[in-house]
């Protein structure tokens, strides 16, 4: 799921009428569920949290709730959340002007190996 399966239902639903602070809170419960239903071949043992989200407490609270199983900042483990978020786009960033496959069989479950992204060019 990437941002080009969602619609602007949930902009039009109301949310914009909500108050800062409930808008705010319906984003967190719609980002956590959406993790939630993530299809995965194998449920995850740990779940690590790179980039911004891993710095609000809402967001992580949600994310703990919503999941099964352990969830912690990836800095639980040693590693930089800001840089590896960087990192993990650059690296998908040139597989994609590669054309090499994003997604595989055994770890997301698709069919079969899967490019990802779009070139878009001036």
């Amino acid at each position: 799921m990437d941002r080009l399966d969602f619609s602007s239902a949930l902009a039009e639903s109301g949310l914009a009428a909500l108050a800062p602070a409930d808008g705010a809170a319906t984003l967190v419960a719609f980002t956590a569920g959406a993790v939630a239903a993530t299809a995965l071949p194998a449920p995850p043992r740990r779940w690590l949290v790179c980039g911004g989200g891993r710095h609000n407490p809402a967001m992580m609270d949600a994310l703990r709730a919503a999941l099964p199983a352990p969830v912690d900042p990836v800095e639980a483990v040693g590693w930089d959340g800001d840089a590896l978020e960087a990192q993990c786009f650059g690296f998908l960033a040139a597989r994609v002007t590669a054309g090499l496959p994003l997604s595989f069989p055994g770890t997301t479950g698709v069919a079969h190996p899967l490019a990802g992204g779009r070139l878009v060019r001036p």
